[in-house]
């Protein structure tokens, strides 16, 4: 499918058929879903489908993960006209931080940081990523929220597979993701017929 072109029937989830495979080998992710994010109506369509199950809720700030977590945050945040927090790689902020040590899907430790003069108890806030594979880096976000006080309102993303990570989120945390439930399976096994599923 042409990255740009918006079919006339946009069936919810059809963006997805936009994400990219793996085309450099096994150092690399499966699939690219920030290919989605070069297409307007795609953007707008993945957004307004991760905020269906928060429509009611009461969010104050809006948090992305480093750094495909920002595209998607920044939009959602846009959308519900909140602020946005940035969950960075240590590192890179120059102000005083909370940090939290977690692996990530690869399997390498690392460290992620937060500010520490925005978040306050009591606070609600929506986790957004772009993809949660083993659940690491989702979980060491969530704590950093949690250290300062305030409340994780909901986790977000394109997909989360049900690895011990993920069900552990879907579990403990409201959620929403845009993988149809008789495609999970496929995201689960790290296979493409997702993508044919949407251009019949």
């Amino acid at each position: 499918m042409d990255v740009l072109a918006v079919p006339a029937d946009r069936q919810k989830g059809w963006y997805l058929s936009l994400m990219a495979p793996n085309t450099k080998g096994p150092e690399f992710a499966w699939l690219d879903p920030s290919r989605l994010y070069c297409n307007s109506q795609a953007l707008a369509d993945c957004v307004k489908d991760l905020l269906s199950v928060f429509h009611s809720d009461p969010i104050d700030l809006v948090a992305g993960i480093d750094a495909m977590g920002f595209i998607l945050g920044a939009s959602i945040a846009a959308t519900l006209g909140k602020g946005f927090l940035a969950i960075r790689k240590a590192g890179h902020l120059c102000v005083a931080t909370e940090n939290q040590n977690y692996t990530d899907y690869t399997g390498r430790e690392k460290t992620m940081e937060v500010r520490l003069d925005v978040l306050k108890p009591g606070m609600k806030v929506l986790l957004v990523d772009q993809w949660i594979e083993t659940g690491g880096t989702m979980r060491a976000a969530i704590q950093l929220v949690e250290k300062q006080g305030a409340t994780v309102v909901g986790v977000a993303a394109v997909a989360i597979e049900n690895t011990e990570g993920g069900k552990w989120i879907k579990e403990n945390y409201k959620f929403s993701h845009c993988i149809p439930e008789d495609l999970q399976i496929q995201v689960d096994g790290k296979y493409m017929n997702i993508l044919k599923s949407f251009n019949k």
